[in-house]
C-alpha cells in the first residue's frame, strides 16, 4: 500500500513515501520557508538515488509547495510514481479536532471539527487545514487520513483526564486532558513491544522544541504530561508548560495586556523565557558553561519538571521496566539525560554515565544490572503514522 505522509509546519512541508507494510522510505522531501521568496526545497528518491536541493525559490503558499513536490514525485528523472493515482492514501500528523480524537478519514465534518479548535491549537491547525484542502483539490478521490496527536492517549482513564472543573464544561466543551505527541509515543511503544513482548511498563520522554512525558502500560497510554492544549506539561522551547491559572488575572490587574501575557506564556516563555538567551538548548548549555546563571537555571528547571513527571508516572504504573529518551533534546543532550537519570536511583535505575556520553543515535545508557532499562531511541513519527493507516485502512 503506497502511503504518503505529510507533516505540516507553520512554514514547512515534509513528506515521506512508504510502500507498506515495509517501513522503507521510498521518497523523502522537504520545503522550508513556505510563504517566502527564499524557500528551500530538498528531495531524494531512495530507489534510484536521485537527490536535489534548490534554494532561493518562490513558494508563496502551501498549494505551490505541494505542487512542487508532486512535480518531482512524477518527474522523468526524479520520479517514483507514474501517476498520482498510484497513491492509495495520504496521512497527516494532525493535532486536534473537537470530538475526533483518534484516527479518522478527513471528511468535511472532521475538517470543520479542526476549525472549531483553532483557538486551542492556533499554530498547528490552520496550516494543516490549508494543506489538507490543497491535497483534496488536487486528489479528490484519494483516501486522506488524520492521525490526530490525541489518538494514542484515548486509552487514558477518565479519572486522569478530567479536570476538577464544573463537569458541564467537560460535557459541553470537551475540556479535559487530551495529550499530544501521540505519533511519537506510539512509535516508541511499538519499538519496546518488539523488545519486551506484550507486557511492559514504559515511560517515554519526548523532549525537543516541544516536549511531553507519557506513561505506557502494555503498549497503551495511561497518562501524559500534556493537558487540554499544547501549552501545558514540562517547559518547552518557547512555551511555559504548567503554570498557575491565576497568574493571568493577576498580571491583568497589574496593567498588562492579555495579548502580551499570552505571548509571554506561549512565545516568550519556556527555556527562552527563563534563560533570556535562546529557545535552543544547545545555545543555552553553551551560555551556562560560560557562567550564565539564568541559562543554568533554565536547564535545571527543565530537568526538575521532567523528574517530577517521571516520579509521578512511576507511582501510577506501579513500577517501571523501560525509560526512553527521544526527540531532539532526548536523543542528543547528554547533560539533560545525566541530570535526570542521576536523580532516579530510587526508582531502580542504575545509570551508566560513560554509556550515556558515548551513545550514538540509539542505545542503552543504564548499567547491565539495572532493574530498569534506560534507552535512547530516535523517534519516527511518519513511520508510526504509516503503520497506523495500514493497520486500519489496508
Amino acid at each position: 500500500m503506497l502511503i504518503l505522509v505529510c507533516n505540516v509546519g507553520s512554514t514547512s512541508l515534509k513528506y515521506k513515501l512508504f510502500n507498506m507494510p515495509s517501513t522503507d522510505i521510498l521518497v523523502e522531501a522537504k520545503t522550508e520557508r513556505v510563504g517566502r521568496d527564499d524557500a528551500i526545497f530538498s528531495y531524494r528518491n531512495n530507489q534510484n538515488g536521485f537527490s536535489e536541493k534548490l534554494e532561493g525559490l518562490s513558494v508563496p503558499d502551501y498549494a505551490a509547495g505541494i505542487r512542487l513536490f508532486l512535480q518531482y514525485l512524477l518527474g522523468e528523472r526524479s520520479g517514483a510514481l507514474d501517476s498520482v493515482e498510484q497513491l492509495e492514501a495520504i496521512g497527516f500528523k494532525t493535532v486536534l479536532a473537537r470530538g475526533y480524537y483518534g484516527v479518522h478519514e478527513l471528511t468535511d465534518e472532521v475538517i470543520a471539527a479542526m476549525e472549531a479548535y483553532i483557538e486551542v491549537a492556533p499554530a498547528h491547525n490552520p496550516p494543516y487545514i490549508q494543506a489538507i484542502r490543497v491535497f483534496k483539490s488536487i486528489l479528490p478521490d484519494r483516501l486522506m487520513v488524520g492521525c490526530f496527536e490525541t489518538a494514542f492517549h484515548t486509552t487514558i482513564p477518565l479519572a486522569r483526564r478530567i479536570y476538577a472543573l464544573p463537569y458541564e464544561w467537560y460535557e459541553q466543551y470537551g475540556i479535559c486532558r487530551l495529550g499530544y505527541h501521540g505519533a511519537s509515543h506510539g512509535y516508541i511503544a511499538r519499538q519496546i513491544r518488539a523488545r519486551a513482548g506484550e507486557h511492559f511498563k514504559l515511560i517515554s520522554c519526548h523532549m525537543g522544541g516541544s516536549g511531553s512525558i507519557c506513561a505506557i502500560e502494555d503498549g497503551k497510554s495511561v497518562d501524559t504530561s500534556f493537558g487540554f492544549s499544547l501549552q501545558t506539561g514540562i517547559p518547552h522551547a518557547n512555551r511555559a508548560g504548567d503554570i498557575d491559572a491565576y497568574i493571568i488575572p493577576y498580571l491583568l490587574s497589574q496593567g498588562m495586556e492579555l495579548g502580551d501575557i499570552m505571548k509571554g506564556i506561549d512565545k516568550k516563555g519556556g527555556l527562552l523565557g527563563i534563560s533570556g538567551v535562546s529557545n535552543d538548548l544547545r545555545d543555552i548549555q553553551d551560555a551556562a558553561e560560560a557562567g550564565n546563571e539564568r541559562a543554568a537555571l533554565a536547564i535545571d528547571a527543565f530537568c526538575e519538571s521532567v523528574i517530577r513527571y517521571i516520579g509521578g508516572f512511576y507511582a501510577e504504573l506501579g513500577g517501571l521496566d523501560y525509560l526512553v529518551f527521544t526527540g531532539g533534546i532526548g536523543e542528543n543532550s547528554v547533560l539533560v539525560r545525566e541530570k535526570v537519570c542521576s536523580r532516579l536511583a530510587c526508582l531502580g535505575i542504575a545509570f551508566d554515565p560513560e554509556a550515556n556520553r558515548s551513545v550514538r543515535d540509539e542505545g542503552l545508557i543504564s548499567a547491565p544490572d539495572s532493574p530498569v532499562r534506560v534507552l535512547v531511541l530516535p523517534t519516527n513519527e511518519e513511520v508510526g503514522i504509516a503503520q497506523t493507516i495500514f493497520e486500519q485502512f489496508a
